[in-house]
């Protein structure tokens, strides 16, 4: 994996949802450590369902001081996402998309989308984010991936650096509470049972 340069990447961009003011990405770990949640798409169904499970992790960072924060690649489904509440901290569009280039987050063809897409992780955390009343839809970008970003308080370092392999690729909650060295108490939402043909609670 790629050495994070947290002093090259720290001067990009990103605009806030909220306020639409632009930021340097730095500014957000300038005073906390944080976490930097980086979805594929806002509208996407299993980012969704990951960021409502990141969400669990917000009293135990607030407590502890670290900044949890969202970031799309560009606006699309944005709206929606707020609305829905599936994300408890704050929300920033990187619109050049720069910072998901720089931390290594692969762009998928056409062609190699599909294939992941369909595969077993993904259709496993569809079934559970249905089962959850979690929808998506297919506007915007399909082919960007995510992954996350834990930076200790003033940039000192990255705490973890996880690129997401599969579109159902996620981190587990004590693996983010433990680069952090916090302690959460809260549990992962519960894993579908998969075959090849069908996922069931």
């Amino acid at each position: 994996m790629a050495k994070v340069d947290l002093a090259q990447v720290g001067k990009n961009s990103l605009k806030s949802a909220e306020t639409g003011e632009i930021v340097e990405l730095q500014s957000l770990w300038q005073d906390q450590p944080v976490v930097l949640f980086f979805l594929r798409r806002f509208g996407c169904q299993i980012c969704r369902w990951m960021a409502s499970e990141i969400s669990k992790l917000e009293p135990d960072l607030r407590a502890s001081r670290v900044g949890l924060v969202g970031v799309g690649p560009e606006e699309f489904g944005l709206k929606e996402f707020k609305e829905g509440g599936f994300f408890k901290g704050s929300i920033y569009v990187d619109e050049q998309k720069k910072t998901y280039k720089d931390l290594g987050f692969k762009r998928y063809t056409a062609v190699s989308v599909v294939p992941a897409a369909l595969g077993k992780k993904v259709r496993e955390i569809a079934a559970k984010a249905k089962a959850d009343g979690i929808q998506g839809n297919f506007s915007g970008d399909l082919l960007q991936s995510g992954g996350m970003l834990i930076v200790a308080k003033g940039g000192e370092k990255v705490l973890l650096h996880f690129i997401q392999d599969s579109p159902g690729d996620h981190l587990p909650l004590e693996d983010i509470s433990k680069a952090l060295g916090i302690s959460a108490t809260v549990k992962a939402g519960q894993r579908p049972v998969c075959n090849d043909d069908v996922c069931t609670r």
